[in-house]
């Protein structure tokens, strides 16, 4: 068993460090500030052929898999980019991945392109205010008439959808009394963000400022009937192929902030003098910063074990969610642990570790609650009764 990346690997990883070093964290403060998208850091991936990274070669990708594709996010975050950087870019690598399994080869050939060259943005329309984490809830509604779709309805918290201009929006096509099973009557589209006829209203929130999460209400949006993905009423099944790899990226990216703030504050730590010593040198600072790491090093065996087995076309579940799990408590105990050996400074802006600790939260929180994946494993993994 070989822990060690390949060559390959480790040449992305290098390469995409070396990337997001043009883009240092003087201008991740700035973003933060400003609340502007990354343009310019969006435009250099692009550049760099690194949006397709998991796509398939005969569309532009890389044609690598979700192991090479966790490596680079990871490598974004820990740059100090952290959420900002990587949700900027983060649809692009696992977003489209319903349209290369269920797509038509014309579809594939049309959609999959202008965005492995970043010529098109997405945004990704599945959750609604009335039904959070319970999918099969969703009331947004599209109504077939003649060779078109018609959209009217409300998503909430829709990331990037300030600066899209398409949509992966999943949608009722069918009542939810007249479905057979509750997983029925959700149709999948990818389609131009028709604006106007979508009226997307931005969030105002706690971080993450540089990548906007938005209300995005429809009123009468026509979807083409070619847009649609797979078949009517199968939605549902279709969106299950991007779930386990975005969960692999995001516990990648969770441990890269917290690799990065574990570095922020073991520099810190050894630079610090109070009472005439480093206040590295107390185990009070030691221990945390070290069971900090040793939890981040566990989380990460985890998140590619993870990616190795999707890779490896094998039921990957229980490990993708531990791995998100894991991943994002460990990052986030890093964030909370660089801010506190910081002491007073670690609230100051100038030192970016309360940016870390505010965009920590995100993987906690989405796309899934730790909670309901503590559940999906004791149901899943362990035999318990369903709780929810």
């Amino acid at each position: 068993m070989d822990f060690e990346l390949s060559a390959e690997q480790a040449q992305i990883r290098e390469e995409v460090l070396r990337l997001c070093a043009r883009f240092d964290e003087t201008y991740w403060l700035e973003r933060d500030r400003d609340g502007a998208f990354p343009e310019d850091f969006y435009a250099a991936m692009a550049e760099g052929n690194w949006l397709g990274i998991a796509m398939p070669e005969e569309y532009g990708g890389a044609g690598l898999g979700v192991t090479e594709a966790a490596i680079m996010m990871q490598a974004v975050a820990e740059s100090g980019a952290c959420m900002s950087g990587a949700s900027a870019i983060h649809i692009n690598i696992f977003g489209l991945n319903p349209v290369v399994v269920h797509g038509t080869e014309e579809q594939k050939r049309r959609m999959l392109p202008p965005l492995i060259a970043g010529r098109d943005k997405a945004c990704f329309g599945v959750t609604e205010p009335n039904a959070g984490l319970n999918t099969t809830e969703i009331a947004v509604r599209a109504e077939k008439r003649g060779d078109r779709y018609v959209v009217n309805g409300q998503k909430i918290w829709t990331s990037t959808a300030q600066e899209a201009t398409k949509i992966l929006l999943l949608a009722r096509t069918t009542p939810k009394d007249q479905v057979k099973k509750k997983t029925g009557g959700l149709t999948l589209f990818y389609t131009d963000l028709d604006r106007s006829r979508a009226e997307v209203r931005r969030i105002p929130k706690m971080g993450r400022h540089a990548v906007d999460s938005n209300m995005v209400f429809f009123e009468d949006m026509e979807i083409p009937e070619e847009n649609r993905i797979g078949a009517e009423g199968e939605g549902f099944r279709a969106i299950l192929h991007g779930l386990n790899p975005e969960r692999v990226l995001i516990a990648a990216e969770a441990i890269g902030i917290g690799r990065a703030a574990l570095a922020r504050a073991a520099r810190y730590a050894r630079e610090r003098v109070v009472f005439g010593r480093p206040i590295g040198q107390n185990q009070g600072i030691q221990h945390p910063l070290a069971r900090n790491w040793a939890e981040l090093e566990a989380a990460n065996l985890m998140t590619f074990k993870a990616a190795a087995l999707y890779d490896a076309g094998k039921e990957c579940g229980a490990e993708a969610n531990a791995a998100k799990y894991l991943a994002a408590e460990a990052g986030f105990h890093s964030c909370e642990q660089a801010v506190m050996t910081h002491g007073g400074m670690g609230y100051a802006k100038e030192y970016h570790v309360e940016r870390y600790f505010r965009e920590s939260m995100i993987p906690r929180i989405a796309p899934v609650s730790p909670q309901l994946i503590l559940s999906y494993l004791a149901e899943r993994v362990l035999d318990l009764p369903k709780s929810y």
